[in-house]
């Protein structure tokens, strides 16, 4: 299946969910009480990724300023930005995702993962856990057509 309609699928399948579930916790707790959650999410969801934003961004400044590049940082403020919109989707499931990417030793494990599969991805084999020390080797190369 390709990424299109991978991508169609979790748009098409994800607000269907969340309606059922929508309608089911509003079943159990009445529509006002469940509006009233969903809004309280949102807000309380707003409140800590403006506060963890700020804390990555400190992060981000002081990685910089010891003269590395904050790419853990950089992908932990991705992470809190789509936890953010996920919070502002109204919705249960949406909220749960959001949520979560706010739980920062768990974001911060994500953005390594993901940063260890872009470097498995680019030099096409597996970056060695133990190494301390990464090595560039600069070289040069002609591209010869025959």
């Amino acid at each position: 299946m390709n990424p299109f309609s991978q991508l169609f699928l979790v748009f098409a399948l994800i607000p269907i969910a969340e309606i059922v579930v929508l309608i089911k916790v509003g079943s159990i707790i009445g529509a006002l009480p469940t509006v009233a959650l969903v809004i309280l999410t949102a807000i309380t969801g707003a409140a800590l990724m403006r506060y963890q934003g700020m804390q990555t961004m400190s992060a981000v400044r002081q990685a910089m300023g010891r003269g590395e590049i904050p790419a853990v940082q950089m992908l932990e403020g991705m992470g809190l930005l789509l936890g953010g919109a996920l919070l502002l989707t109204p919705g249960f499931i949406t909220d749960a995702f959001g949520f979560a990417l706010l739980v920062p030793p768990l974001r911060r494990r994500l953005a390594r993962h993901m940063l260890s599969r872009m470097e498995v991805r680019q030099t096409g084999g597996r970056p060695d856990p133990g190494a301390r020390n990464h090595y560039t080797i600069e070289g040069e190369f002609r591209h010869r057509d025959h």
